[in-house]
């Protein structure tokens, strides 16, 4: 008899009995007025488990019905979901779970994993911008000179590409939490080693920014991989915009904190009071993140069985098939259009202060005011385009249309309002329209950014890899050829270029581009 037929049987009633072949039940009755309590005992493949579930009265019927709360006394959850399809005829029912389960413990497990993550990214961006605050009072009290200054900031990118790709390996085939968790304390102990290093000398504190670039390089293709496995497409572009809007919330947090924390206790405290936030996330991750939905024993049964479903890839990854990765066409329309996004974000990034102070004539405070607005409008952005994408898809949307759009909306939206900035002749239609393209420029994040995870979910740290190794390639040559571009020409020089990389890779994407799987 299996466990269906005889918890629904009429006469099922209190008994005890002891395992006789395999698959047979035995459980033991605790009665009360209008439930029963039954320690099932399940025998199977010369295992025996035993599992605590609940029998609750359905009226004039003398059937039971089992709520899903069904919890294994003697083995882990994670032995059971080896055996899946004896486990579904235990659990018979998950509509009673909510009455049963306390509200904190019916939160979904996947948005803890995602709000770790976007914490992880906060703190990422927190202690990556602030360097640039802290530079000011370090290069007075060093003696440093603007061409030293140029090499310390530029040192983390040195560190930062060189994990890109092997972050994304290493996250594939050893898993996501292992990565991550190594990523954020790596580098909370290189932003803390800062003040120490610069003390002792200049290239001891190159050495620990570029370590630091090293930590922070693993994160995106780490977070890429665990988020594959634990979030399905439905949820997948809301989940990966409060992602991404950590790191521009954590800009703001930085920029926003530094200046304070070294007016009251120096420089040195920026450093030390960031670096140890790092720690407290490790500990709450590592007590609470798992790599896959599989190795995790408190997922609840029916959250385990939607992401068994409809995320887990049925095999690990061994080995990377590069040739395959490379021979295909929507693998370069990621990369390419990786390339054109970060070229014009990293500029208007990176040279936003300067343009506020040139053209617009604000003063340095102004400008670093101003330059919080953009961060603060793609975080905002973001989370909508992620919300209005999840929507398009479960309304039957294709999840390549969807793709296109937002992404063609991060490519457009931004080269039509860089296009407007030579005809305002205010500096408030200025500041709008820098915020309404980098607002637009964030739907990018349920459009390229998504789309690793679309085409290829076992390889997604791999693919994140390769594609944001070229965004940072942009992003260290658009940053320098601008300088190049301003010191022979004008400030429309440099938005020209941008809009037409932007144009650039709105062809290449819509032509090139897919939401389904290409890679298994």
């Amino acid at each position: 008899m299996n466990a269906r037929a005889l918890l629904f049987s009429p006469n099922f009633h209190s008994s005890a009995c002891k395992p006789r072949n395999p698959a047979d039940i035995c459980t033991r009755n605790k009665a009360s007025l209008d439930r029963n309590q039954f320690t099932v005992g399940l025998h199977l493949q010369h295992r025996f488990h035993v599992f605590r579930v609940s029998v609750w009265n359905s009226g004039e019927r003398r059937s039971g019905k089992v709520y899903a709360d069904v919890r294994e006394i003697w083995k882990s959850i994670r032995e059971s979901v080896k055996f899946e399809d004896e486990l579904e005829d235990v659990v018979l029912s998950g509509e009673d779970t909510e009455d049963s389960v306390p509200w904190w413990e019916q939160f979904p497990k996947r948005w803890v994993i995602v709000i770790l993550c976007f914490w992880a990214f906060l703190l990422c961006n927190m202690d990556r911008v602030n360097m640039s605050i802290a530079i000011l009072p370090m290069s007075a009290e060093f003696n440093w000179s603007p061409t030293t200054v140029g090499l310390i900031q530029s040192s983390f990118f040195c560190g930062y590409l060189l994990t890109q790709i092997a972050g994304g390996i290493w996250a594939d085939t050893v898993g996501g939490k292992s990565v991550l968790g190594f990523g954020v304390v790596w580098w909370s102990i290189a932003t803390a080693l800062t003040p120490i290093a610069a003390k002792i000398g200049l290239p001891f504190l190159l050495v620990v920014r570029a370590f630091m670039g090293v930590g922070e390089g693993v994160a995106m293709p780490a977070m890429n991989n665990i988020l594959s496995k634990w979030v399905p497409v439905a949820e997948r572009s809301r989940s990966l915009a409060l992602v991404y809007s950590g790191m521009y919330l954590g800009s703001v947090t930085g920029l926003a904190f530094s200046p304070f924390l070294i007016h009251q206790f120096g420089w040195p405290s920026v450093f030390y009071s960031f670096g140890s936030l790092g720690t407290v996330w490790f500990a709450v991750w590592l007590n609470k993140a798992y790599s896959s939905p599989l190795d995790d024993p408190e997922l609840r049964p029916q959250e385990k069985k939607l992401l068994v479903t409809k995320c887990v890839s049925k095999q690990p990854v061994k080995t990377i098939p590069w040739r395959l990765i490379l021979s295909k066409p929507p693998v370069w329309a990621l990369i390419v259009s990786h390339f054109c996004h970060n070229w014009g974000t990293f500029i208007l990034l990176t040279w936003m202060p300067t343009y506020y102070h040139q053209v617009l004539k604000f003063n340095l405070t102004e400008s670093g005011l101003f330059a919080v607005l953009p961060w603060l409008t793609m975080a905002f952005s973001a989370n909508m385009g992620g919300w209005i994408a999840d929507t398009l898809v479960s309304k039957g949307l294709s999840v390549t249309t969807v793709r296109k759009i937002m992404q063609t909306i991060g490519f457009l939206g931004p080269a039509f309002f860089l296009t407007q900035l030579s005809h305002v002749d205010s500096p408030a239609m200025a500041i709008i329209c820098m915020a309404c393209s980098q607002g637009t420029d964030a739907f990018s994040q349920s459009g390229l950014y998504s789309n690793h995870q679309d085409i290829a979910p076992r390889y997604s740290g791999v693919l994140l890899g390769l594609s944001n190794t070229a965004g940072v390639l942009a992003g260290v040559f658009g940053t320098a050829a601008t300088g190049y571009i301003l010191q022979h020409g004008s400030w429309d020089n440099v938005f020209e270029v941008s809009v037409g990389l932007y144009l650039v890779g709105t062809v290449i994407w819509n032509l090139f581009s897919t939401g389904e799987k290409i890679l298994d």
